[in-house]
């Protein structure tokens, strides 16, 4: 007489082996994508948002518009015109082209206004958005205390002063 023994323990490895395997591709395929979009090195976008980071450690000059003090206006307006976009030298004039996007949609390439003065509802400061990931905004500006330089608008500082997004014609 032959006596079976069935171990439940292989056959529950198994079973455990292949969850396990499936789980793993699924969370290598979702984690590529990670929330965002990665630009081509071709797209207009790209090549502002690669002017405007060539620009990194510049200090910040009030009016300035070169590489040894430039403010954040003169960035953007820098940044676009490696594209053929020609843009006013304020973001006051800036902010009232392009379409206003929700904030939710912001893509890199698009550009944020701020009101950092005194008055809350004045544009008076701008930026470009690099990054978005996970629904958290990066963008290059010229700041007063940095240069230039990249923060994330989830800042409080950035949250508070932050008025809208503009997406720009670049074709």
């Amino acid at each position: 007489m032959k006596l079976i023994i069935e171990i439940p323990l292989k056959r529950s490895y198994f079973s455990f082996a292949s969850h396990l395997l499936v789980c793993i591709i699924a969370l290598l395929l979702l984690g590529s994508c990670k929330g965002s979009r990665r630009l081509a090195n071709s797209s207009p976008e790209f090549t502002i948002i690669q002017t405007a980071k060539s620009y990194s450690g510049t200090p910040y000059r009030y009016g300035g518009t070169t590489r040894s003090g430039i403010d954040c206006s003169a960035l953007v307006y820098h940044s676009f015109a490696a594209v053929g976009v020609n843009l006013p030298r304020t973001s006051t004039e800036q902010s009232k082209l392009g379409e206003k996007v929700p904030l939710n949609s912001a893509r890199p390439g698009d550009v944020l206004f701020f009101a950092t003065g005194k008055k809350k509802k004045e544009v008076s400061h701008t930026g470009i958005v690099t990054e978005v990931k996970n629904k958290e905004v990066r963008f290059i500006h010229a700041s007063t205390s940095r240069g230039v330089t990249e923060d994330y608008l989830s800042n409080s500082y950035w949250t508070k002063a932050f008025l809208f997004v503009k997406r720009l014609e670049t074709k």
